[in-house]
């Protein structure tokens, strides 16, 4: 089994700055990508932040400039620091990876975490 487990959220004045982290566990052969996403109340689940193996880090064009999603791959960990944060950052942030597990047929699946709650509220 592979679990991913987010930790970070909460509750931030705008202009302030959060960090979210995410840990993937279990039968871990390979981790091709990892990143995050969010979804609004209302609203579909958008990409946030990714980073592919060996590629360059996607941003949404939301958040560039001020979030940074930064990967520990010995820790098979993903962090997002998210800066300068507004009221529409307001979201459930989820940490996706796509994870080639120790299992056979030893193919690339997506996982996701349970989610954690950022706000961003005077």
């Amino acid at each position: 089994q592979v679990q991913l487990a987010e930790s970070g959220g909460g509750l931030v004045q705008p202009g302030g700055s959060l960090r979210l982290s995410c840990v993937a566990s279990g039968s871990i052969f390979s981790i091709n990508a990892m990143g995050w996403y969010r979804q609004a109340p209302g609203k579909q689940r958008e990409l946030v932040a990714t980073l592919p193996n060996g590629g360059t880090t996607v941003y949404a064009a939301s958040v560039k400039g001020r979030f940074t999603l930064s990967r520990d791959n010995a820790k098979n960990t993903v962090y997002l620091q998210m800066n300068s944060l507004k009221p529409e950052d307001t979201a459930v942030y989820s940490c996706s990876a796509k994870i080639i597990p120790r299992t056979v047929p030893y193919l690339p699946n997506n996982y996701w975490g349970q989610g954690t709650q950022v706000t961003v509220s005077s």
